[in-house]
């Protein structure tokens, strides 16, 4: 079973959304970067947000909110969408004011209801988009928590390997 996503676009001709669009490359870069985010342990983000130095004042547009969303599975991954179970996130919308690109805005959904979680992956989002702090943030928190991502990734593939059984048949020799 597989949680459902949108389709990727296929890529247009008419000057829409491609893979050589740069608009195209920095939402994807974005929509990377969010992910990280919102996949990092709070605790985590919280160390890494520690070590920048002097970060710009923002102000909270949509507090950090608890809620719940609809997760939708399909079977194998292929068959009809059905319901799977509401999943409670966290989200938070902040403008940063601390800087002279103050129209910047930052959002984060996290899953769980960890507030601060959602508005600190908020403000590392809003830091993302400015010239200023774009190299520093990707730096001391993005890649970091990337790495800390991947290593549990392979450590949870070497647990399932370790698992793994091979079924045979062996064919007898009856006709």
């Amino acid at each position: 079973m597989t949680v459902e996503t949108q389709p990727a676009a296929p890529a247009k001709t008419d000057g829409g959304p491609d893979a050589s669009n740069p608009a195209s490359a920095a939402q994807r870069e974005r929509q990377a970067w969010m992910s990280i985010l919102a996949k990092a342990e709070s605790k985590d983000l919280a160390d890494r947000i520690g070590r920048l130095q002097n970060l710009p004042a923002y102000s909270v547009i949509r507090p950090a909110e608890c809620g719940s969303v609809m997760v939708r599975g399909r079977a194998g991954g292929m068959g009809a969408a059905f319901n799977l179970g509401e999943m409670s996130v966290t989200r938070c919308v902040i403008q940063l004011t601390g800087t002279a690109e103050a129209a910047v805005i930052g959002h984060a959904y996290v899953a769980g209801r960890d507030k601060q979680h959602a508005e600190s992956a908020a403000l590392m989002d809003a830091l993302l988009q400015t010239e200023q702090w774009h190299a520093a943030v990707k730096e001391m928190v993005i890649t970091p928590l990337a790495n800390v991502a991947a290593d549990a990734r392979r450590e949870r593939s070497g647990k399932v390997a370790a698992t793994k059984v091979n079924f045979f048949t062996m064919v007898r020799g009856e006709n």
